[in-house]
């Protein structure tokens, strides 16, 4: 579970982007977040043919070693966002990001509904996605206030997701999953609204902000849909 990752471009005079600069930043956001399906989905059909396991040993060790590696990306990427090299290194991270979420996929392949239950997470990802983007052209009011208390109750999720693996408490699970289905679907009409707003001048820095949200949205609602209506295991 990683926050979105947020950074304010330089802005014209009036504070805000011109019309067409901001559509640009804009569409150019939404066809790299389609790009970013593609190694995504990628990198989890690898890892669950492959049996991709990241440290399954020592839990701690592989969050530790996953915050790493996700928090390199996010400087490398920031590094590099006006050129090419950013474009590459946003394709690499999602590569990582679905080569790590190929043991959820997998766990939920095991499954007799396991199918479905994928297909409804992205189902109901796609719906949250485009309401929220929808809500980002209406409302009026500046919400890039709200992504400092956002922020501190992802932080929390993270603490009581890495206490439940020792606690192993499914209650606790299930509030983490939809605390964070809530949390991560603010901040995506958050970044949302930012980009519409012209409050962010770099697509690259925008879609890894997008693609944040929609990628926890997407494993915390498989996660719940497979506590509550998981079927049996094959």
């Amino acid at each position: 579970m990683i926050p979105s990752f947020n950074q304010v471009g330089t802005t014209g005079r009036s504070g805000r982007l011109d019309a067409a600069t901001q559509n640009r930043v804009l569409r150019n956001t939404y066809w790299m977040l389609a790009a970013t399906m593609v190694p995504t989905v990628l990198g989890a059909w690898l890892g669950t043919v492959m049996g991709f396991s990241f440290l399954a040993g020592s839990p701690l060790l592989s969050t530790l070693l996953f915050l790493g590696i996700a928090f390199g990306f996010f400087y490398a990427i920031e590094k590099t966002k006006h050129s090419t090299m950013g474009v590459y290194l946003l394709l690499g991270f999602t590569f990582f990001m679905g080569l790590m979420l190929s043991r959820l996929i997998g766990f939920a392949m095991g499954m007799s509904n396991g199918a479905q239950l994928i297909g409804v997470a992205a189902g109901g990802t796609g719906v949250v996605f485009f309401a929220m983007a929808s809500l980002s052209t209406v409302i009026k009011r500046d919400l890039s206030g709200m992504g400092k208390f956002l922020f501190v109750g992802v932080i929390i999720l993270l603490v009581a997701s890495v206490a439940n693996i020792w606690l192993q408490m499914p209650a606790l699970m299930l509030t983490v999953s939809v605390l964070a289905l809530a949390i991560f679907s603010i901040f995506l009409l958050v970044d949302l609204q930012r980009v519409v707003n012209g409050g962010e001048t770099n697509y690259i820095s925008a879609t890894l902000a997008v693609y944040l949200d929609v990628y926890n949205i997407f494993s915390n609602l498989l996660v719940l849909l497979m506590s509550l209506f998981g079927g049996n295991r094959e």
